[in-house]
Parts: structure tokens; C-alpha cells; sequence
């Protein structure tokens, strides 16, 4: 059992040596271990031929000394001669390379006698009775040891007629058999030793040859793991010195002349081919060996590469000056923490901030309310790519506030998910806004200089009769009862009281208001426009209806923008049923109907006129600025234009519902004030 998990664990280990082998020695090796065992075999097989073919030949030849002394010496068995038989014995003995091989030659009679031998010692007796011949055959061949020595003893018969009359023995040195075999094995080693020195050669440069390539391949693949992208990929084949695109019939593709030289595409240039396109080898068939046509693809690969990472670069370079050099701050944020990963120039110069103090700083110190509008915009909105949030108030460093548009969307940086936020500093802009709005209010003001005029002359009035009236009391010493005193002193007082609203609500509307947001009953703005136009409208004859529903939620805006937007819908009411009703004795229903109520969980508020009413078209401009219908000097088409700015600002909406010769009905709609 050990010796089987040895076993295995050396199999294990050779096969691992094997796969971590480089492919030139895998080739190198697998293709000499072949031609090892091919050669092993071949000079087995040959060297059993060899001996074998050897050896019978060798034995022949002593078949054939043997039989020529059979017949040279038939006569003399007869006769007995043996001097001749000596003589003829050591004749074939001693003739040429004979002396070599032959051992020794004898002749026995039919009787097994030795008539005559070669032996210069005493004849060995016991080969008088080695290797008979059979009957049927007509020589004989054993393997005899003699002194120690082996030897092929060949017997062959001496006939005279039909009747054998002795043998005739010749035996042949095992030892000279052997040494011609080991010349034959020391030419056929060498031989072989060449051969096999030649395959280590031819195997050595082949496996070279065949894995040049891939050694190339690999130091290229290598060097563009490591970034390094400037290298020669004509190295690979060096006498393919010219280079070609693989975009000539796809212009997905990056064509690397035009790419290079002939720039990019535009709608009014359109780049020409260059001549070699036409004959652009690599729409042609590859050829060469699999090897090759991968070390072309892959040198395509490397330009292609090449190509797109130096569009990737300018991308990113086009990208790193635009962030570097926006006048408009530019933030990148941790979608987790919302932690500034990055911030521009601009950025630190208008949040007063610096670099290393900026990348301390979550953005939400910054926005306070980032966080939750984006994150409800983008769950309300999953499929939007870009966060728009206009008029946001942020601070700068030591919280001082500025309002600002913001632009956001969702990208990806250093590997990790991430929001790039744009602002742009609207301060001063909504500073303008402020002023256009002031200025309108002031316009508005003096419209209604009259009416406020005579609001105020109508307590003054009270208060001067009260006066008056306790003066000639006085003077003609006229008794007032304690009563009638209280009366006249409380009467005043609440003529005073109704002068110092009036004047504390005009001084109020004809404040600057900021852009600021409370939660406000919706219908104090409308009392309070009310309070300032009622008596100029019933002086005009027409009639103001208030439907307001007093448990409507509040809303999220400031009471003196709405006032704004409640006096220019209001007078524009008034304008158009002015402009139905030319006269004041002319008959017609004169009315405005203010209502609030709640829709849809959103807060309304309509202001319906029966004046002269809007076409289409003329509805669909009266929102754009210093658009007006009104004659000259009457108007200079901002009222409108200002109050769509208010109410979006608001996050409100506004719908008009108009016809000619019917009236006009502005419906507003704002969300409920969260808590």
C-alpha cells in the first residue's frame, strides 16, 4: 500500500513538473523522448537482425569450409591417407581470415575414429562423440565448450555414393563471433548516438522556432499588464513593416489612419480613405501557421488598445481641465456618507474653503437639505439620471448663506459610487428678483394710492367729527354723560386702531421680503390684499366674494410674497372686468370670488373674475415677461411673469381656465407644509 501512494505521489509530482514546464521544453522533450523510443526500438530490432543474420552467415560459411573439405578429402578417408587429410585440414584452417574463426577442424570415419585434426594438443575425446548429425538432416550445428572457450561446432557428412564414410567437424571461435558483433554494436551505437544528437539539434531549434512567437506574446502581454503600451508590435513579424486598420468596412471600429491622421467624423467633413484601404491585408485571409495568425490578432489588439486608452486619456484630460478650470463650483460626493471626495477651484473659492479643509467637510454642512431632496427625488424617480434643486440655500464656511441652483447626477469614482454636484452661485440674481418684486409692490402701491388715501381719511374723518364734537361740547359747555363720553372715546380709539392696521399692513406689503419659507394659513395673504383693495374695488362696483375654507392646512411659502401674487391676480381681475364694462352705469355682473380649498392633498386657491376673459393665445403668453394686453403706460407685463416665479418657487403650480366674454379663473395649488 506505501508503495502505491509513493508511486502516486510521484506520478502527481511529475505530472505537476510537466504542466509547469514552459511550452519550448514541453515541445523540446516530448519530441526527443519520442525519437529515444523510436531510436531504442529501431536499434533493438536492428541489433537482433544484425547478430542474427550474422551469426547464420557465419555459420554458413562453415558449412561451406566443412563441405568443401567433405569433398577435397573423400578420397583420402578411403585410401586412409592421412598426411593429406592433415594437410588439407590445416590448408582450409589457415587460409585467409580462416585462421580467425576457425578453432579447429577434424574428420572422423563412420565409426566416430578422428582420422586427422588440427589440434596441437592432444584431441579433446569427448567432441569424437559431440554433435552427430541426424538422420535426416545434412549437417549439424551445436554450441560446444571447449577449454572454456564456446564454439560453434559444425558436423557435415562425407559420402561416397549413397553411404556416409566419416564427418567432417569444423568449429568456429564464439569469441571472434562476439568481437565482430561488438564492432557491428559500437558502429550501430554511434550511429544512433548521431542521429539521436541530430533530433536534440533539429529539436532544440524547432521548439525554439515554433515558441518565439508565444515568448513574445508573453513579454507583450506583460508589458501591457504593466501599463506600457509603447512597444513594437512589429516584432513580432519583422518584415511586416506595414500596418493596417480594422475598420475599413466598420465604422464601429477605430480605423487607425483615419483615426490618426485624417481626424474624426463630423457632418461636414467626412474623411477619405486612404489608398491602402483598399487593399487592407487584414480583411484578407491570415495566413501562416495558427501561431503566427495569433501573434497578428494580438498585434491588432495591442493597437486597438493602444488606440482606446489614448481616447480614454483624453476623455479623462478633457474631463480633469473642465473640473479644474469650471467657473462653476464642482463637488464629488460619497453616495454613502456624502462626504466631499473631491472639489474644484471654484468650489473652494465660493464656499471660502480650503482643500484640505473641504475634504474634511460632508456636503450636508454645506446643503443642509441636499440629503433629503435627493434622496426622495431619485426614489421617486429611479429612472432619472440627473437631480435638479433650484434656489437652494447653502453656506459658505462660518455659515454665512447664499442660495444656489444644483445639478447632481450619479457617476462612479476611484472605483466606488459617487454624485457629481454642480452649483451656481444665484445670490445676486435673486437679489434682482427681490428688487423687480419690490419695485412691482411699489408700482401696485401707487395704483392704489386713492383708495388707501380714502381708507385712511375714513377713520380720520371719525376721529376729527369725535374731536370736533368735544370741542363744541366744551365750548358751549353742552352736559355729556359719562356714557356718551366712553362712546365717543372708544369710537375714536377704534378709528385710530383702523388707521395704524392699515398703515402697519402697508408698511408690511411694502417691505422687502427675503426668499424665505414658513408655514402661513393661506388665507391671511388674501384677508390682507382685501384689507388694502376692497374699498377701491366696491367703489368700482364690484363685488368681492371670499369662500375660505378656515381649516385648510397651511402651506409652505412667505406672506408677503403670496400678498404680491394675490394683488396682481386681484387687479388684473379688476383690469378685465373693467375692460368688459367701460362705464360704472353700464349694467353687468361684476364680481371677483376668491376661494381656498383643499385638492388632492394640496391647498387651492382660485380668483375668478367676470371681466373680458383671454383667447387662447393670449393665455398661453401672459406669463411671459413684459407680455401685456394693456394700453400703454397701463402696465409693463412683469405682475404676471413675477408671480409664476413666486409660485414655483413654492414648489406651486398655476392654471388658468379663461373665455372670451365670460371671465377668467386662476386656480393655484401648493403642497401642505411638512411638520
Amino acid at each position: 500500500m506505501q508503495n502505491t501512494r509513493g508511486l502516486g505521489a510521484t506520478s502527481r509530482s511529475m505530472m505537476s513538473s510537466l504542466r509547469e514546464a514552459s511550452l519550448k521544453n514541453k515541445i523540446f522533450f516530448s519530441t526527443l523522448a519520442m525519437v529515444l523510443v523510436i531510436s531504442a526500438t529501431i536499434a533493438l530490432l536492428a541489433r537482433w537482425i544484425l547478430i542474427s543474420s550474422l551469426v547464420n552467415e557465419l555459420t554458413g560459411r562453415g558449412i561451406a569450409i566443412a563441405q568443401s573439405i567433405a569433398d577435397q578429402g573423400r578420397g583420402y578417408v578411403l585410401t586412409r591417407d592421412h598426411p593429406n587429410l592433415v594437410s588439407l585440414l590445416f590448408d582450409n584452417a589457415q587460409l585467409g581470415e580462416r585462421r580467425m574463426l576457425v578453432e579447429y577442424i577434424f574428420i572422423l570415419d563412420d565409426e566416430r575414429n578422428v582420422l586427422s585434426h588440427t589440434f596441437i594438443r592432444p584431441f579433446p575425446e569427448p567432441l569424437s562423440s559431440a554433435n552427430p548429425i541426424p538422420a535426416d538432416k545434412q549437417y549439424s550445428v551445436a554450441r560446444l565448450i571447449i577449454d572454456d572457450a564456446s564454439v560453434y561446432d559444425i558436423a557435415v557428412p562425407i559420402w561416397e555414393g549413397i553411404y556416409p564414410i566419416g564427418t567432417v567437424h569444423v568449429g568456429l571461435k564464439q569469441k571472434h563471433i562476439d568481437q565482430l558483433i561488438g564492432k557491428l554494436r559500437i558502429t550501430f551505437l554511434g550511429f544512433i548516438s548521431a542521429i539521436i544528437i541530430i533530433i536534440f539539434l533539429v529539436s532544440h531549434k524547432l521548439s525554439k522556432y515554433v515558441t518565439r512567437s508565444l515568448t513574445q506574446l508573453t513579454k507583450l502581454a506583460d508589458d501591457i499588464t504593466r501599463g506600457n503600451l509603447d512597444l513594437k508590435p512589429m516584432a513580432l513579424e519583422e518584415s511586416d513593416k506595414e500596418e493596417h486598420c480594422p475598420a475599413y468596412y466598420n465604422m464601429d471600429l477605430p480605423c487607425w489612419y483615419v483615426d490618426k491622421t485624417l481626424g474624426r467624423f463630423s457632418p461636414d467633413y467626412t474623411p477619405e480613405k486612404p489608398a491602402y484601404c483598399t487593399d487592407c491585408v487584414v480583411k484578407k485571409k491570415k495566413s501562416g501557421d495558427e501561431v503566427e495568425q495569433l501573434a497578428d490578432s494580438f498585434k491588432h489588439m495591442v493597437r486597438s488598445i493602444k488606440l482606446y486608452r489614448n481616447r480614454v486619456r483624453e476623455s479623462e484630460e478633457k474631463y480633469r481641465s473642465l473640473f479644474r478650470s469650471g467657473p462653476a463650483p464642482i463637488f464629488v460626493l460619497s453616495t454613502r456618507t456624502f462626504r466631499i471626495l473631491d472639489a474644484n477651484p471654484s468650489a473652494l473659492a465660493t464656499y471660502d474653503y480650503s482643500k484640505e479643509e473641504m475634504l474634511k467637510t460632508s456636503f450636508l454642512e454645506l446643503a443642509p437639505e441636499f440629503k433629503n431632496r435627493f434622496t426622495a427625488f431619485f426614489r421617486d424617480n429611479p429612472e432619472s439620471e440627473s437631480f435638479i434643486y433650484p434656489k437652494a440655500m447653502h453656506f459658505k464656511k462660518g455659515e454665512s448663506p447664499f442660495y444656489v441652483n444644483v445639478v447632481a447626477c450619479k457617476t462612479r469614482y476611484l472605483e466606488r459610487d459617487a454624485i457629481i454636484v454642480s452649483t451656481s452661485d444665484i445670490t445676486e440674481m435673486l437679489e434682482k428678483d427681490a428688487q423687480l418684486i419690490q419695485a412691482s409692490k411699489m408700482t401696485s402701491l401707487g395704483q392704489l394710492s386713492a383708495g388707501i388715501a380714502h381708507e385712511l381719511n375714513q377713520p380720520l374723518n371719525m376721529i376729527k367729527m369725535g374731536s370736533e364734537f368735544l370741542d363744541m361740547a366744551v365750548n358751549e359747555q353742552m352736559p355729556l354723560s359719562n356714557e356718551s363720553l366712553r362712546e365717543i372715546s372708544n369710537e375714536m380709539s377704534t378709528q385710530v386702531d383702523r388707521a395704524t392696521e392699515i398703515i402697519n399692513h402697508l408698511r408690511e406689503f411694502g417691505r422687502k421680503s427675503d426668499f424665505s419659507k414658513e408655514p402661513i394659513d393661506i388665507n391671511k395673504p388674501v384677508r390682507g390684499v382685501m384689507s388694502i383693495m376692497a374699498h377701491q374695488l366696491s367703489l368700482q362696483n364690484i363685488v368681492v366674494t371670499l369662500d375660505l375654507d378656515e381649516s385648510i392646512p397651511p402651506v409652505s411659502a412667505h406672506v408677503n410674497r403670496l400678498e404680491q401674487v394675490l394683488f396682481n391676480l386681484v387687479t388684473n381681475a379688476r383690469d378685465a372686468i373693467q375692460d368688459r364694462y367701460k362705464t360704472l352705469e353700464e349694467e353687468g355682473h361684476r364680481e371677483i370670488v376668491i376661494r381656498s380649498f383643499l385638492d388632492h392633498d394640496r391647498v387651492c386657491l382660485s380668483v375668478a373674475d367676470t371681466g373680458c376673459g383671454m383667447s387662447p393665445s393670449v393665455a398661453e403668453k401672459i406669463f411671459d415677461p413684459f407680455y401685456t394686453t394693456k394700453q400703454t403706460g397701463m402696465g409693463m407685463g412683469l405682475g404676471l411673469s413675477i408671480s409664476y416665479g413666486i409660485i414655483k418657487d413654492y414648489d406651486g403650480t398655476i392654471d388658468i381656465k379663461s373665455e372670451e366674454g365670460e371671465g377668467t379663473i386662476f386656480v393655484l395649488s401648493f403642497p401642505i407644509a411638512q411638520e
